[in-house]
């Protein structure tokens, strides 16, 4: 059984976050708040079934999804787009592929210790986030 994600984690770095809501099509107002806000992320993992919130005092945004199962995902809130989404897993990592109109969209899931790394690709960029797990 992969590693278990569930967990309430909070950012503790955001490594070029601006440059990936540049490769979105993100405007320029919302980038500026965006980019100073401290996300958290909610994930309930039962399985191969993932419910995650990613909140902040901005916007939340929340996507439920099955390991392997390709579903439509709309980017509400996010660059408001809609994309065809499949997650898979390599080993403990979680790797997720975005159809839609941006090439090379996508992000990466693991775990070290007690922290969770989430890296965000769209276009030719690449966003490294990590998150402290809270007690």
């Amino acid at each position: 059984m992969p590693v278990d994600y569930t967990g309430t984690w909070v950012m503790v770095s955001n490594d070029n976050f601006e440059g990936y809501m540049v490769a979105l099509g993100i405007g320029l107002a919302t980038r500026k708040i965006a980019n100073h806000l401290t996300q958290t992320k909610e994930i309930i993992q039962e399985g191969n079934h993932f419910k995650t919130k990613t909140l902040s005092t901005f916007r939340n945004y929340e996507v439920n999804y099955t390991v392997g199962e390709e579903f439509e995902e709309h980017t509400k809130g996010l660059d408001d787009r809609v994309v065809k989404t499949l997650v898979t897993w390599d080993g403990d990592k979680l790797i997720c592929v975005q159809k839609g109109e941006k090439n090379n969209r996508g992000w990466k899931h693991w775990i070290e210790g007690d922290n969770l790394h989430l890296e965000l690709t769209c276009e030719d960029q690449v966003c490294r986030q990590v998150f402290k797990k809270k007690n």
